[in-house]
């Protein structure tokens, strides 16, 4: 620096350190400065915000990083949303946010149950590296440093959970979030109380929480809303019931859902012995909810009401966005935690590696996202382990190497490779009541062993995708058996 360069910027410092103090005057204020140095920082504060640099220039060029908001809804499968082709159900807000984004056709959990799913979510990993395995079991502190919201809460953000946390009932970390709305309970009853004792459904409750955060973050820091619904999971009881909401007591009442090809009797009586027993949790819950066509009815219909409760918490949700004027820069990931038998098999919940249990609905949707990508439908292998990257990629922060599941975005966009095969783990229970199965799920194949028994299932999904005929002792399956056992032996070595 020349002797000249010197002096002028001494005098800058004096004009901008004597304009500080002329401000403090005018408004009547004396201030002791807590630090010998805070002359000189201000200074150097004024001069940054005076002389721009290529620093500064760069960082104003930047565009502001999203609002996420993460939605999940609980035992969701695939078919049941318009977007996916159902054509009874009523999901308008939904499909529109699914029809102006990214919609993955084939998505999918890596553990069916609620738990497992929701550890593998948070934390982009599958259930043989979180070792979250049961309902009791909670993240370690090394651990949920390591999830998405506390990522991004060190990166600036703000952090909101709303609705079901389903990881541990007891041990959770509302101590993490800006905005805590979740009971510490397994799982939450559908009808509840309001603060003031007025009764209240559990799918309301959460619309009125997310006005609630929306009103107090928007237009402030990024802010990454997590919202987890109990919807459309049946209640737990003897027998599970499907509480609506009044106003859609009468929905779907004229129409009639069509029978599931698989709810055949004779594809329950295919089952070996070991499998086919009243002590199975999912032949338990059948009986009374779908084992007769009007039971059958009933139950899905109460099912599919549970979700139009979801689509209309979701539509207000979008609307208070654009009141906020926040909409242009947020961005929506919808997903359910898990998929759900209706019939299939002869079973009903999720559990085991058939279609109805393993594949989930999911889109990604927001002005954020590149125009291109905008009404993309995609048949690329989604997984609910890349809810994690994705959300951490939207955000510009780095995913930690722990994550096993990709970035969505840049697997779209093709600059990382796409799936060809996922491993899939149940190991929750065992014995009768559930037996454990590892499965290998491939574009065009399903290979399932169920590990207590060593009993295989081979399905060619692109030609069966009901999964009616198990090839595994078959001619025609072999050449495809072998290598997906090998391909299984390879996939659960990495999964650790």
């Amino acid at each position: 620096m020349t002797f000249t360069s010197f002096i002028k910027l001494k005098i800058v410092v004096c004009l901008l350190v004597f304009g500080s103090f002329s401000t403090h005057a005018q408004r009547g204020e004396i201030r002791v400065l807590p630090n010998p140095d805070i002359i000189l920082q201000l200074a150097n504060s004024r001069i940054w915000n005076a002389l721009p640099n290529s620093a500064q220039k760069r960082k104003k060029d930047q565009p502001a990083r999203p609002n996420i908001i993460f939605i999940l809804t609980d035992d969701h499968r695939a078919d049941a949303l318009g977007a996916m082709g159902n054509k009874i159900i009523q999901t308008p807000n939904l499909d529109a946010l699914a029809s102006s984004g990214i919609l993955f056709k084939k998505a999918y959990v890596t553990t069916s149950i609620c738990c497992i799913s929701r550890a593998s979510i948070l934390s982009g990993q599958y259930q043989s590296r979180h070792k979250i395995n049961d309902f009791n079991t909670p993240f370690t502190k090394k651990a949920l440093d390591k999830t998405y919201p506390a990522l991004l809460k060190k990166a600036g953000y703000k952090i909101g959970f709303i609705g079901k946390f389903g990881v541990d009932g007891k041990q959770q970390p509302d101590s993490l979030f800006d905005y805590w709305a979740s009971a510490k309970e397994e799982q939450p009853v559908y009808e509840m109380r309001n603060k003031d004792g007025r009764p209240i459904h559990h799918t309301d409750s959460v619309g009125k929480d997310i006005k609630q955060f929306l009103g107090k973050f928007a237009g402030k820091e990024p802010f990454c809303l997590s919202v987890s619904f109990k919807a459309p999971h049946e209640l737990d009881g003897r027998p599970p019931t499907f509480p609506v909401q009044e106003r859609f007591k009468s929905l779907y009442q004229n129409v009639s859902i069509p029978e599931p090809l698989t709810a055949d009797p004779k594809y329950w009586n295919s089952f070996p012995k070991w499998f086919k027993t009243d002590q199975n949790i999912a032949r338990e819950r059948w009986k009374p909810l779908l084992s007769t066509p009007e039971l059958r009815q009933k139950t899905t219909k109460d099912y599919y009401r549970l979700i139009t409760g979801v689509d209309e918490v979701v539509g207000n949700m979008v609307a208070q966005l654009r009141e906020l004027q926040i909409d242009g820069n947020t961005i929506i990931i919808f997903m359910g935690d898990n998929g759900f038998s209706l019939g299939e098999h002869g079973l009903e919940g999720k559990w085991y590696a058939y279609e109805e249990s393993v594949r989930i609905p999911m889109f990604i949707s927001g002005a954020p996202l590149p125009r291109k990508m905008k009404g993309n439908k995609t048949d690329r292998i989604a997984l609910n382990i890349d809810i994690a990257p994705t959300i951490l990629a939207l955000a510009g922060v780095p995913a930690p190497p722990t994550m096993q599941g990709k970035d969505l975005i840049a697997m779209v966009k093709k600059k990382s490779l796409a799936r060809d095969d996922f491993f899939y783990e149940h190991t929750f229970l065992g014995g009768e009541q559930l037996p454990k199965v590892e499965a290998v799920v491939a574009k065009n194949f399903k290979y399932m062993k169920y590990i207590e028994h060593n009993y295989e299932e081979l399905y060619n999904t692109k030609k069966d995708p009901y999964e009616t005929t198990n090839l595994a002792q078959s001619k025609a399956g072999k050449a495809e058996l072998t290598k997906l056992r090998k391909r299984y032996g390879e996939l659960k070595r990495a999964a650790r």
